[in-house]
């Protein structure tokens, strides 16, 4: 009897663990011969822990579980109470399009077998087949955009670091996730490793780069342990190393921990980390892809843009391209968290509209009560009110509204959110987390709160002052961190300009 149960971090903090424990101990009560699997999450949080068990060759779900809930699974499964039916037709899951995320949840994530068996390593023989060049224009067709949230074409940045001259290159895997909300690089690197591990040996191949570094933030324990446990194991399979899948050129990785800065989650700061000095941001140019690691060309890709890249090869650019709306080609995984009843990830091909997301993929807010607004794009992207959820889900559509998608985390509230206490909260996070390099984040975020907190006692004259302040951030710094950091505050002052005037309208 196969029964999974996942070991991602979510599922854990939710009480995996017990319940794969109670499982085990009902078994052997009982004189039953279990095969526990610890897979990844299928990414439906709110059923989590979400066991599965194999029936007449269908994997039927129950959840969320606790340990009291297991004696049933093996008294009568097909009645218990939280039984949820064959996990593949919850609605949820089923209206997904996963490319991506295909393997997270259905495999072992550590298991050379399975992956091998779901198409895992075809990207990397076709890349071997095709050669660099001819990678490198398959992924250029494919529309590939960086999902860590600039959305910079993944081909084009490829080719330049092809075309560099230089002893050695490097491939760096930005998996330092720090935005609210988002989860999926963890989710991808716990539930199936290999893929990325797939993607990174790919890039190093049409790049010519024989070491690569996946750098990830201290807070992720579970996506440190699978990581290097799935390097070592590919390692001795000889699908990376000394030569890629036995036959082709050297590629080894490495895994390097961040100290949690959310700061290097920007790539030039990342790359100062890795480098080991401290985590600031760099001027540019000169461009990483041509001084990066080390002073070498390097590919610098999040977790999601190289997860993309085995599917790319082995299907092909153009049929990923079939995939989403405009410039916005493939899919993406959409992190819907915040007061959601259906909290969870959901990949889909860009397009979806975002009240289609929010009212009937989440299933509107959990508490029950209105939806009042959505930040998009992490703690410092936009809020966007029921006004917008006519938006396509794509980079140009929210860069029109002023937003953005970013790593695609969405944090939804419901009425009883304050704006005002949100906004600052913006001004507060960049002002503790800005690497102090530049003067708009270093000092201009701390004028900030002490503005937003004069708006809050009622002095006329701060909203003026505070859209001045915005302005002077978002053309003046040298990161995403300071230009980013008004998005939250003007569109929150735009969506609910009386939450900012009430105030100073009582105390006049």
């Amino acid at each position: 009897m196969k029964i999974w149960v996942p070991a991602d971090a979510a599922a854990k903090a939710c009480g995996a663990d017990a319940v794969a424990a109670m499982i085990a101990h009902q078994a052997a009560q009982q004189g039953r011969e279990v095969q526990i699997i610890r897979n990844g999450t299928r990414g439906m949080i709110w059923l989590e822990p979400l066991v599965e068990i194999e029936m007449d060759g269908v994997r039927m779900g129950f959840g969320p579980m606790v340990p009291g809930d297991v004696p049933g699974l093996f008294a009568s499964p097909e009645s218990h109470p939280k039984a949820v039916g064959p996990v593949e037709e919850i609605p949820f899951f089923a209206r997904q399009t996963r490319l991506s995320f295909a393997r997270c949840g259905r495999i072992d994530p550590l298991s050379l077998e399975d992956y091998a068996e779901a198409e895992g390593w075809q990207g990397l023989t076709r890349a071997l087949e095709l050669g660099p060049q001819a990678a490198i224009e398959t992924v250029t067709t494919s529309g590939l955009r960086g999902r860590g949230g600039a959305g910079f074409p993944t081909g084009i940045k490829w080719k330049t670091v092809a075309d560099a001259e230089a002893s050695q290159k490097y491939i760096v895997c930005n998996a330092d996730e720090g935005d609210s909300g988002s989860f999926a690089d963890r989710m991808l690197m716990e539930g199936d490793p290999y893929c990325l591990i797939e993607g990174m040996a790919i890039a190093g191949l049409c790049v010519g780069a024989t070491k690569g570094f996946v750098y990830i933030r201290s807070e992720y324990p579970d996506a440190i342990r699978v990581m290097e446990a799935a390097i070592a194991r590919a390692r001795s399979a000889s699908y990376i190393g000394p030569a890629l899948m036995g036959q082709g050129p050297a590629f080894d990785l490495e895994v390097r921990v961040g100290a949690g800065a959310y700061i290097c989650g920007e790539e030039t700061s990342l790359l100062n980390s890795l480098e080991g000095k401290r985590g600031m941001v760099r001027a540019k140019p000169p461009l990483p892809a041509l001084e990066g690691a080390f002073g070498l060309p390097t590919v610098v890709n999040n977790v999601l843009s190289l997860g993309a890249v085995p599917w790319i090869l082995t299907h092909g650019g153009a049929a990923y391209a079939e995939f989403g709306l405009g410039r916005s080609r493939g899919t993406i995984p959409l992190q819907i968290a915040g007061n959601v009843a259906h909290g969870g990830l959901f990949e889909t091909g860009f397009g979806l509209s975002l009240g289609a997301l929010i009212n009937d993929i989440a299933g509107g807010t959990a508490s029950g009560r209105p939806f009042k607004a959505v930040q998009v794009g992490g703690p410092l992207g936009a809020y966007h009110g029921e006004d917008d959820f006519d938006l396509d889900i794509c980079y140009e559509a929210f860069a029109e509204r002023g937003g953005l998608v970013g790593h695609a985390g969405f944090v939804v509230h419901d009425e009883s959110a304050d704006m005002m206490a949100l906004a600052r909260y913006a001004m507060e996070f960049c002002a503790i987390e800005s690497c102090g390099k530049c003067t708009p984040c270093r000092i201009g975020a701390v004028r900030g709160i002490e503005t937003l907190d004069r708006i809050a006692r009622g002095e006329a004259d701060a909203i003026e002052i505070l859209q001045d302040l915005c302005e002077v951030m978002e053309k003046g710094s040298l990161c995403a961190m300071g230009g980013f950091t008004p998005y939250p505050v003007r569109s929150a002052m735009r969506l609910f300009p009386e939450e900012f005037t009430q105030l100073r309208e009582a105390a006049e």
